[in-house]
């Protein structure tokens, strides 16, 4: 069953929000992990899903997100679908407990039947662009959806090096987005770029190896957030 709308921070909560990422928890400790993230002030949980396709690596799937669910049924979850197919996925991962489905333009140009499907299970729908990818190629689909995010690392792994110049598109897509909508962030987001991604107008860092391989979540996700 999805995590309900009615905890769903990206439509309540307006604040800036961190999404810790479980790439790089300890799977060994998975629950503990999300928990302990959560209660240091972690807004939702990131789940990245590469099909080593669309990405050269593979990466969870729903079995982890259900596992995830199951660990913290209260916690919102954010599917980041890095997969040449994203259709194929809507209903494993809405049964798994996603309530946020992102999906890449590069593989969808035209989503408006694939936000169709994310909607009809109870998730809301999100955009994400590549590095090398302009804004431009999601102004079309913008209307569409709940969030765009903007990769500041080419997908595929975790702890790679922040990409400023992905920054610079921030405020394009803003300009087409509704005050509804959220501008997200996904990529050696830590504390040092997490400034500029804020100036940007991001207002959702997503952030792994910042979090997770820290010993202080608390005081990692604080200065996220500024």
């Amino acid at each position: 069953m999805a995590a309900s709308k009615a905890s769903h921070p990206y439509l309540t909560d307006r604040r800036l929000l961190v999404e810790p990422s479980i790439l790089s928890a300890d799977f060994t400790r998975l629950g503990e992990e999300c928990r302990a993230a959560m209660a240091a002030g972690g807004d939702a949980l990131h789940i990245d899903i590469m099909d080593g396709h669309f990405v050269p690596n593979i990466s969870l799937g729903p079995v982890i997100c259900a596992a995830t669910h199951r660990a913290v049924p209260h916690v919102f979850l954010d599917v980041h679908l890095m997969v040449t197919d994203p259709a194929r996925w809507v209903d494993a991962f809405a049964d798994a407990g996603a309530g946020h489905l992102q999906f890449h333009v590069e593989v969808v140009p035209r989503p408006a039947a694939l936000v169709e499907m994310i909607r009809a299970r109870g998730m809301t729908a999100g955009i994400v662009l590549n590095p090398d990818t302009p804004a431009s190629a999601c102004f079309d689909a913008l209307p569409m959806v709940d969030t765009a995010m903007l990769m500041s690392v080419h997908p595929g792994r975790s702890g790679q090096s922040f990409i400023a110049s992905v920054l610079s598109k921030g405020p394009e897509l803003l300009a087409r987005m509704r005050p509804d909508q959220r501008l997200m962030i996904d990529g050696g987001v830590s504390p040092v770029t997490a400034p500029a991604c804020r100036a940007a107008g991001c207002s959702v860092l997503i952030s792994a190896t910042a979090i997770f391989g820290t010993t202080d979540y608390a005081a990692a996700i604080a200065a996220l957030k500024g």
